[in-house]
């Protein structure tokens, strides 16, 4: 007759008495003492010099991180203007968010004998939004997106980039490249370019639910605006424009992706520990026997974002480099799912 399976309290499946009397034994050990029952064997050691120089690397790291973020918010804001420059205005473009509302308010001034100037727009349309959002979403982010912005007005009325093509379609496609790759850039790096983005994380933050149908829709009306003013052939390159460099950014910025992460290990302990304590995910964790090896491993799954991927391998390999890690992207989603700040 075939052996059956007993399954204890915990999940934990045995297949003999003795089993089930040594899970029973060291069920009665634990008792309370912690709060969540060890799963391997493995004692736990306390190095408090490890956890000391632990706390420098991260300290050290913040500051690595914050330099970088601002190299890439000066290059962002760099091809930014360029992008206006060179492809934006000599081919009467409109361009999307704030920037886009910027070049409409300088274009309509003109018609009246004046200008205001696109890269004062620029400010002028993002400090109110900043003040607004500060208390709502990264500090940080806030910062390093106006320096972005402040830059990118300063690049643009100080500098002088010279068109190099003249056929609209080239301009059309070379410019919403470089636009949409201008934005991907500050996004990789943990900025923005402020505006709309601004807005759609206080939302986002307070109330859990996406904007961004109400900013195309807002893009919609600026479009439309600009169209009945100075052509639609204008307005209709502009959605070409808006489309490919939204399509830019999609292909190098890929935060809001979800991945599955397999980690095989003999540590299970160690970088559940570890894992929870850095990042805010579930998981799960079960038994299971090498193929080859006959050997007892564990299997933990957790469904992180994109961006944490590298964080959590070095974590992983950190407490077990013999560890196997297997990563592939989730497709759907369904359940409560945490998703950290902009940092």
């Amino acid at each position: 007759m075939a052996e059956e399976w007993d399954k204890p309290e915990e999940g934990t499946y045995v297949r003999d008495a003795q089993a089930r009397a040594a899970l029973k034994e060291r069920e009665r050990k634990e008792g309370s003492s912690g709060k969540h029952r060890r799963i391997s064997e493995a004692p736990v050691v306390a190095d408090v010099v490890a956890e000391v120089e632990h706390l420098r690397s991260l300290r050290r790291r913040r500051i690595v991180r914050r330099a970088i973020t601002l190299c890439f918010v000066i290059v962002s804001a760099l091809l930014q203007a360029y992008a206006i420059q060179v492809f934006v205005q000599p081919a009467g473009l409109l361009s999307s968010g704030f920037t886009g509302l910027a070049i409409l308010i300088d274009r309509i001034t003109s018609l009246f004998g004046f200008s205001f100037p696109t890269f004062v727009g620029m400010v002028v349309l993002n400090i109110p939004v900043a003040i607004v959002c500060w208390k709502s979403i990264s500090k940080r982010f806030v910062i390093f997106s106006m320096i972005q912005v402040f830059l990118a007005s300063f690049f643009l009325s100080q500098m002088r980039f010279e068109p190099m093509l003249n056929e609209p379609v080239l301009l059309v496609v070379f410019g919403g490249f470089i636009y949409g790759l201008s934005i991907a850039i500050a996004l990789r790096g943990g900025a923005s370019t402020a505006g709309t983005d601004f807005i759609s994380l206080m939302v986002s933050n307070k109330t859990g639910k996406s904007i961004w149908g109400l900013v195309f829709a807002g893009n919609c009306v600026v479009l439309l605006i600009f169209g009945s003013l100075f052509g639609w052939t204008a307005a209709a390159y502009s959605i070409i424009f808006q489309f490919i460099s939204t399509k830019t950014i999609e292909m190098f910025y890929h935060r809001y992706d979800r991945m599955t992460l397999q980690i095989t290990t003999t540590k299970p302990d160690d970088i559940l520990e570890a894992y929870h304590d850095a990042f805010k995910h579930g998981s799960s964790c079960y038994e299971m026997i090498g193929g080859y090896s006959r050997k007892t491993f564990w299997r933990i799954e957790t469904v992180v974002s994109s961006y944490e991927v590298g964080e959590i391998v070095a974590l992983v390999r950190a407490h077990d480099d013999r560890a196997v890690i297997n990563v592939f992207r989730t497709e759907s989603f369904y359940g409560r799912f945490y998703r950290g700040p902009v940092d």
